[in-house]
């Protein structure tokens, strides 16, 4: 089912609806929602998911559980996606919030047999055990550490949304506060109210994340360079840190 729409499938009568879809180069996919859940899985690019609450930045190989009914949109960088839309009372387990997780070789395969089915596959017969299979593995998938928490509110809203696009290391908590005419202490007041963390290190974590797409093309040590760290090796160490893994395991 490869660049079928969702709409188009919905109707039929069975728990689980395997949709693959390729997507062309930087391309949005506009805020939306679904009726179903959603495993959002990307066999390749990075994917940014964007909803009230935050952001996650999903590289290759890992997936996003989306809740029904939950607005979002999602920036597809050289994507293509194994998505399972769920009827939400198959998978009460479900999480009541956006979560990336790692996706292992055996779901992997799943997922890609699972999107070779039929539309109206037998989910009595070999078909089914494989979906009911896969459910069976989503269970056991462990969270992966790929989010950042966008505020509701404005100014703070934009400005976290703009810093995403486009990371840079001259902005500082003094740029932010003059652009939104508070002072520095009010501005990092009302920051941490409505993050939970204070601006420089919510834009040290952004910069981490930025890092994901650049190294699906770049060396590390370019992409050192263009985030400004001082060296590979102190990107190598706030990253691992940050993501449990080095770069080099992401390009």
């Amino acid at each position: 089912m490869r660049n079928v729409s969702i709409d188009a499938l919905d109707h039929l009568p069975v728990d689980v609806l395997p949709v693959g879809t390729d997507y062309p180069p930087d391309f949005l996919l506009a805020r939306h929602r679904h009726r179903r859940a959603q495993l959002l899985y990307g066999a390749s690019g990075v994917m940014q998911v964007v909803t009230d609450d935050g952001s996650w930045t999903v590289p290759t190989d890992r997936a996003v559980l989306i809740p029904p009914g939950v607005g979002h949109e999602v920036l597809m960088l050289g994507v293509t996606t194994w998505s399972l839309y769920i009827e939400p009372d198959a998978v009460p387990w479900w999480p009541a919030v956006c979560t990336a997780v790692e996706v292992g070789p055996l779901l992997r395969e799943l997922l890609r047999a699972a999107n070779e089915l039929a539309d109206d596959y037998d989910v009595v017969g070999r078909d089914g055990r494989l979906v009911r299979l896969v459910l069976d593995e989503l269970q056991r998938v462990a969270p992966a550490p790929f989010s950042i928490s966008l505020p509701r509110e404005e100014p703070f809203r934009s400005l976290c949304r703009d810093y995403l696009a486009r990371p840079d290391l001259a902005v500082t908590n003094t740029t932010w506060a003059r652009a939104v005419s508070m002072s520095s202490r009010t501005f990092d007041r009302r920051f941490r109210a409505v993050t939970g963390t204070g601006p420089a290190m919510w834009r040290s974590r952004a910069r981490l994340l930025a890092s994901l797409p650049l190294l699906q093309a770049h060396t590390v040590t370019e992409v050192a360079g263009a985030l400004g760290y001082a060296s590979p090796a102190a990107f190598t160490a706030a990253f691992t840190r940050a993501f449990g893994a080095s770069p080099s395991r992401f390009t």
